[in-house]
């Protein structure tokens, strides 16, 4: 164990130390599942997370697509008066089908309806904004490769592109734990929970960086994907300086995936986008990988039951 976190720390030093004769990296962060990503610790709504969230990318200072699931704003109609509140603070928004399905469990005109059930509301929204890409609900591009076109025909017959993910630390996964620790007031958990997702997004960069390289020789400019949860909203600005103390430099979804890497995901014509570890195999090389924190997770403050 002390031989893996020693090589852990080696990896972040050499990842997270950016050259000075090097291009910084870029990255554009992206949100999902808005307006509503639950559970939530008692007294906090989906409208607070929200609110939260967006005041900490305009302090900030940085260019965020949110990702709409609209059936949000059924389950919680107050919702709706927050969602004008994104692209009023200059943040646009993307269309992440209405109820979140897999696509690999549902047909294709389905999958259309799912699409322009949320592009109706975006059309409201969007305010003019650059607001048609998509974003796959749990990544899931289909069930076969077949499905995956077919897919890919509707997306681009409707003029969306594919907002991709190049990195991430499972923000997703601190959800119920944040919301079990502060229901108990167990304080040491939360700080212990803070920690964790600190590190996690750290060994993140390390990660995709590592991947980046390996793959393609280069930093490719980063798609990172983060969820409208309670803690996210509470860590969004620490998660801001991590990557601006890192080297990174914020860019917005369109700036990102204009480098060629992307291509598939702006021309839906094509094949789309080699997975990396698909790619790895091809190349031979082995990529590194996150510390999985799954089972401490579901451990934490897990005889309270939300």
């Amino acid at each position: 164990m002390r031989r893996v976190a020693v090589a852990v720390a080696l990896l972040l030093a050499s990842c997270t130390s950016i050259p000075a004769n090097n291009p910084r990296p870029e990255i554009a962060i992206t949100i999902d599942d808005l307006p509503v990503h639950a559970p939530y610790p008692p007294g906090v709504t989906p409208t607070q997370v929200n609110e939260q969230m967006i005041a900490a990318l305009k302090a900030g200072g940085v260019p965020v697509i949110g990702f709409v699931n609209g059936v949000g704003t059924e389950q919680h109609p107050e919702t709706l008066d927050v969602l004008p509140e994104w692209p009023a603070a200059g943040l646009l928004l993307g269309n992440h089908t209405w109820t979140h399905p897999h696509l690999s469990e549902i047909t294709i005109p389905q999958f259309e309806d799912e699409l322009m059930k949320g592009d109706q509301m975006l059309s409201r929204l969007g305010d003019g904004s650059d607001w048609r890409w998509f974003r796959y609900p749990f990544l899931d591009e289909g069930k076969d490769e077949a499905q995956r076109a077919a897919a890919r025909q509707v997306l681009a017959k409707h003029g969306y592109r594919v907002a991709d993910v190049t990195t991430s630390f499972s923000d997703w996964a601190f959800t119920p734990a944040w919301a079990r620790c502060n229901a108990a007031g167990d304080k040491a958990a939360v700080a212990e929970l803070e920690r964790m997702y600190m590190d996690a997004a750290k060994e993140s960069i390390s990660v995709a960086r590592g991947t980046s390289h390996a793959l393609y020789g280069r930093d490719i400019p980063y798609v990172l994907l983060m969820h409208i949860s309670a803690i996210s909203a509470h860590m969004m600005p620490q998660v801001i300086t991590l990557y601006r103390d890192a080297g990174f430099r914020f860019v917005t979804i369109r700036q990102a995936e204009s480098d060629p890497v992307y291509r598939p995901d702006i021309d839906l014509s094509l094949p789309g986008r080699v997975p990396d570890w698909k790619l790895a195999q091809q190349k031979g090389v082995k990529l590194p990988q996150a510390t999985d924190l799954g089972a401490k997770l579901n451990t934490m403050c897990a005889s309270l039951k939300l």
